[in-house]
């Protein structure tokens, strides 16, 4: 059974459901547990930071929220549909239906401009041509990039280049943006502005897991899920949330001292 046939009403508390998540790798005669046993529930409209040293299993279980990897044991529910056990195609439409990807290194088509690249998964949406330029000229519109449509990725900035990024992930209404250390290619400016935008995409009732290894940028989220050795070491809401306001203040006054010493 395909994904338009699994699709069922949706669940009405929570957008994913994780219940005793495991996946382990064979490597020759070891077997490597990279997550042990890992429940987690997100309810729509959440801003979770996902964290861990390296080797903590936060990576997989990024991959497996993406629907980018399969568990080796346990349920995973998005959206009201069991993902753990699809086949490999209908993996990819449900990571095309729902969920918005945001990455470190921007993986934007290098010859594409930025119009083509935000418009690209419309094509596997199966949009017509028309309504995938008049979308994506929006979606690009939204993240102040209106002005940018025609030029290529060589031809942008790197925050300008996240931006383009961010406008596809947003391009077919996903239940989900999942942002790999979207700010990690970024200087400390560009990174603000950056968590700018992702703050305005979640006030507006988008749902954002937001992985990083820096405390700072985690300190924009609401939840924070730590991870270690395979578990969830911690899950806790957020009592003192970081706003790019704040931040700007923060950096204005660091620019302001530097010079005074100079």
């Amino acid at each position: 059974m395909g994904y338009i046939g699994l699709k069922r009403k949706k669940m009405q508390e929570a957008l994913i459901t994780i219940k005793d998540i495991g996946r382990k790798y064979v490597i020759g005669s070891e077997v490597i547990h990279a997550l042990k046993s890992v429940s987690l529930e997100i309810k729509k409209g959440e801003f979770v930071a996902l964290m861990g040293p390296s080797g903590s299993g936060k990576s997989t279980l990024m991959n497996i929220l993406g629907c980018l990897d399969t568990p080796s044991k346990g349920d995973y529910i998005l959206n009201g549909i069991n993902v753990s056990q699809m086949t490999d195609n209908d993996l990819a439409e449900v990571r095309n239906k729902e969920i918005g990807f945001v990455f470190q290194t921007f993986n934007l088509l290098p010859r594409s401009t930025s119009l083509d690249n935000v418009a690209l998964p419309l094509i596997y949406a199966g949009a017509g041509k028309k309504e995938r330029d008049e979308r994506a000229t929006k979606a690009l519109e939204n993240v102040g990039l209106g002005n940018r449509i025609t030029h290529k990725p060589n031809e942008l900035s790197g925050g300008q280049r996240q931006r383009v990024a961010v406008a596809r992930a947003l391009i077919n209404n996903p239940s989900i943006i999942l942002a790999d250390e979207p700010t990690g290619n970024l200087d400390t400016k560009t990174s603000i502005e950056i968590m700018g935008l992702i703050e305005e995409i979640h006030s507006k009732g988008n749902t954002i897991i937001l992985v990083t290894h820096e405390e700072d940028i985690a300190q924009h989220a609401h939840r924070i899920v730590r991870m270690r050795d395979g578990l969830i070491e911690k899950d806790y809401p957020n009592d003192n949330i970081k706003t790019v306001s704040q931040s700007q203040v923060n950096l204005k006054k660091k620019e302001d001292d530097i010079e005074n010493i100079h």
